[in-house]
């Protein structure tokens, strides 16, 4: 193999594309598993001005760049197999990838677009308050806005990472022959969730969101529905 071929131009981009989703994904598990329960408790609770004015933006920035270049070479590599494979939309191959590729652009989206906007009024207010200034009231909205899509975006993480490795380790895995009613269920599911995040209130109707447990087996769950879906229709 040489590295300037289509194979090793295929083996660059896996590379960059795991390397980035790790830093990503394992950021995103950081805050949901181990920050935001910390702060929680006594102690968390006294270090968290502290802790959002120091740590949590150089987090937040290894989190949403570990997302941009997930995004960007996930789309060099499907762009490039497209282009140079006989692979067909309906493919088993390009369902299963196709269906992690969706969540993940949610994902991508939610922390460009919902997370990091809100997390720099929290962050902002932090630094407002910390120097003697008036609270921002917007900013306890805005932190529960941003702390469910996090929670959100750890739900998804749990089938978009089933269905990337399917679609590059489960060759065998099986694949209903209804792909347009596939797509029609996956999306109004996939849908569903998101507008839960967009609209939800984080602690009041989102119970199952506001805790680790609960976020896990909402993803555990949706990986099944979403397998089956593949499997029966």
């Amino acid at each position: 193999m040489e590295i300037l071929s289509i194979e090793g131009w295929y083996v660059l981009l896996r590379w960059f594309h795991v390397l980035a989703g790790v830093t990503w994904i394992g950021v995103l598990y950081y805050f949901n598993f181990i920050q935001t329960p910390f702060f929680g408790t006594e102690l968390g609770g006294q270090a968290k001005s502290a802790m959002t004015r120091g740590l949590v933006p150089n987090a937040l920035w290894w989190f949403r760049w570990g997302a941009m270049f997930t995004f960007i070479t996930g789309v060099l590599i499907l762009l490039t197999k497209l282009g140079h494979e006989s692979v067909g939309l309906g493919s088993g191959y390009m369902t299963l990838i196709l269906t992690g590729a969706l969540m993940g652009t949610i994902m991508w989206a939610n922390v460009w677009f919902v997370i990091w906007p809100a997390q720099q009024v929290v962050i902002a207010n932090a630094e407002k308050v910390a120097a003697g200034g008036e609270a921002d009231p917007a900013a306890a909205g805005r932190a529960a806005r941003a702390g469910l899509a996090s929670r959100t975006n750890t739900l998804f993480s749990i089938p978009m990472l089933f269905f990337m490795v399917a679609a590059a380790n489960f060759g065998s895995l099986t694949i209903g022959l209804n792909t347009q009613g596939y797509w029609i269920v996956a999306i109004a599911l996939i849908a569903l969730v998101e507008v839960n995040c967009l609209v939800g209130t984080g602690q009041g109707r989102q119970k199952m969101l506001s805790t680790v447990s609960g976020t896990i087996h909402a993803g555990l769950g949706l990986t099944i529905v979403l397998y089956l879906l593949m499997a029966i229709l």
